[in-house]
């Protein structure tokens, strides 16, 4: 299966921001969208999205033009090429207790902690971006404090990984559900891998429409590592399907959009608990207190 990339440049923090975030309603909706500056001395910001379809030239051309940046430069992404390519740049990743790994770096767990084999595959969330980094150093702050869970989900769950660590560490019902079908299949195939299998079910679902989340709800633990607009969508359900004093993880959020987010969440009864910011992105920890 072929994939997408889109990137531009712009002048500055706040314009690259607003388009990243502007990138979120295109159709195609982009699966990933990075926001970097380039760390060349000459204040130049880069914003990427990457999609499973061919990305729409003209919503692009506007989103450019609307946003004084350069005009996207779309390339074409090789699955086989980007694999290998990812294989031979991903170095092991500690987030708390957790380790993210690929096989080759096995050796590199330490046997006090907790080692997340991620292999390379077209699904997001190998522990090497600020969100999933920062989720696992939330999680690992809620086990410090004895926070204890026997049902989990991970919504948008990507590679499984978050769905992983909190199996892997509770030996919990966990129900991972991702809209991508590649994702599904990637995080199932990482489940077997990790030994996590028994724990978690797996499946292709928007939100909390599968019918495993029937089944589980309602949770002590939800992970969300999404984007903004998408997690404000979330927030009643994700308030519905915790229990009383039930956690949400939220991360995928630009620093700047997470005071908004958490201000929606607060309306559903969800007070924000922890943060975590790791460069432009914030991860937080809210909790069900109504």
């Amino acid at each position: 299966m072929t994939s997408y990339s889109a990137l531009t440049t712009l002048s500055d923090r706040s314009s690259a921001e607003a388009l990243g975030e502007a990138m979120e309603r295109l159709d195609p909706a982009p699966t990933g969208i990075g926001v970097f500056e380039v760390e060349d001395g000459t204040s130049t910001w880069e914003v990427g999205g990457y999609f499973t379809d061919r990305p729409d030239p003209a919503g692009l051309a506007l989103l450019a033009v609307m946003h004084g940046a350069a005009d996207f430069a779309v390339s074409k992404i090789d699955d086989q090429d980007w694999v290998a390519q990812v294989r031979r740049e991903l170095h092991p990743v500690h987030a708390g207790r957790f380790t993210v790994y690929g096989a080759h770096d096995s050796h590199t767990v330490g046997p006090q902690r907790i080692g997340l084999c991620i292999e390379a595959a077209m699904a997001f969330g190998t522990g090497h971006h600020g969100t999933t980094r920062g989720c696992l150093m939330l999680f690992d702050r809620l086990l410090r404090r004895g926070h204890v869970g026997r049902a989990v989900a991970d919504i948008g769950c990507g590679t499984g990984v978050l769905a992983m660590a909190a199996a892997k560490t509770w030996r919990c019902r966990t129900v991972a559900t991702d809209i991508d079908a590649i994702a599904q299949a990637t995080a199932r195939a990482n489940m077997v891998a990790n030994g996590v299998a028994p724990w978690v079910v797996t499946g292709t679902a928007p939100g909390f429409r599968h019918q495993a989340h029937r089944n589980t709800a309602p949770y002590d633990l939800v992970f969300a590592n999404i984007l903004a607009a998408p997690l404000k969508r979330l927030a009643p359900d994700i308030a519905a399907h915790l229990r009383p004093g039930g956690m949400a993880i939220l991360s995928g959020l630009l620093t700047h959009q997470a005071p908004g987010v958490a201000a929606i969440y607060a309306g559903h009864g969800l007070r924000v608990m922890d943060r975590v910011s790791l460069g432009e992105w914030t991860s937080l920890v809210v909790k069900l207190v109504r």
